[in-house]
């Protein structure tokens, strides 16, 4: 490892401590680090670096000569993250300062232990699927960037009343989704927005997709499992004019006769999971699989 990525979307006190404990490892096996550049100028004006240090703003920045991209955040992060690596085969290992983090899965006290495991080449890759968008006619908002690593989800706008998703599969129509939406998810996202609206956990090498409906009328609508080289073709139906179509945190609004086809991507994201480390533990320890928890409030 000689060169690698940091990204960020916050300054606190926290994620100060931590990428500077990230940076003292680096430095001591004397491996290049690039900021993003906004995430730089935050650490520049809180005066938290003790030198300079070289920056990326974009995916061009970028390329394949870069061995890692941290993040440092929530399982958020890595999902702007992505944005930056795409295509380029960067693999991402997540230092957490959120919440729950699946993906961004490096505690603090971790960090040193995770590296020197990187660098013995102790590790594991996860190969993780997105999906990708077209929509007729072209949304100009995702003409660039046009893939999710945790979902796709179509929703209703500005109204209580549901909408109409009629779908298709492979051509061949499924049903019509009366709901206030409906979510695309890959095995990553299933324990994102699709989990809360009662879909399945799928494990991240999972060769397979997720339709999980949101707040459905028709109460025989169920998640539905579906093989990931499945393309699914979306007609929305409303009595406002337009919906709202978003890629993971990206939002974008269009008129109700927009049609959507939504695919597998021709290509993956790859994660780091250390030797010491599993996705199986992450559940576990995530969603309190096997805790007792009756006598917590004892």
């Amino acid at each position: 490892m000689k060169k690698v990525a940091i990204y960020g979307q916050a300054y606190t006190t926290l994620a100060e401590k931590e990428v500077k404990i990230l940076l003292d490892v680096l430095e001591k096996h004397n491996i290049v680090a690039f900021f993003e550049q906004q995430f730089y100028d935050l650490f520049v004006e809180n005066d938290s670096l003790n030198k300079k240090y070289p920056t990326y703003t974009h995916f061009n920045d970028l390329s394949n000569t870069f061995d890692v991209m941290f993040t440092i955040g929530g399982d958020g992060t890595i999902l702007r993250a992505v944005t930056y690596i795409r295509d380029l085969n960067i693999p991402i290992m997540g230092i957490n300062t959120g919440r729950l983090g699946f993906l961004a899965t490096i505690q603090k006290d971790q960090i040193e232990e995770a590296i020197n495991l990187v660098l013995k080449k102790e590790y594991t890759l996860q190969e993780r699927s997105l999906l990708q968008i077209e929509t007729f006619p072209n949304t100009e908002d995702f003409s660039e960037l046009n893939f999710a690593l945790n979902e796709v989800t179509i929703a209703r706008r500005n109204t209580t009343s549901m909408i109409g998703i009629k779908t298709f599969l492979n051509q061949e129509y499924l049903t019509n989704y009366w709901a206030d939406g409906l979510i695309i998810a890959t095995p990553t996202g299933s324990t994102g927005y699709s989990l809360s609206c009662d879909g399945p956990v799928i494990l991240p090498n999972s060769k397979s997709f997720v339709i999980t409906p949101i707040a459905p009328h028709n109460l025989n609508a169920r998640p539905m499992v579906i093989p990931d080289d499945t393309e699914i073709h979306l007609e929305v139906s409303a009595r406002e004019k337009d919906f709202l179509i978003s890629l993971d945190s990206r939002i974008a609004t269009v008129s109700q006769e927009t049609k959507i086809k939504i695919k597998k991507a021709s290509f993956t994201i790859k994660s780091i999971l250390p030797k010491n480390q599993s996705h199986l533990k992450t559940l576990r320890g995530k969603l309190l699989w096997g805790e007792d928890t009756r006598n917590e409030a004892l």
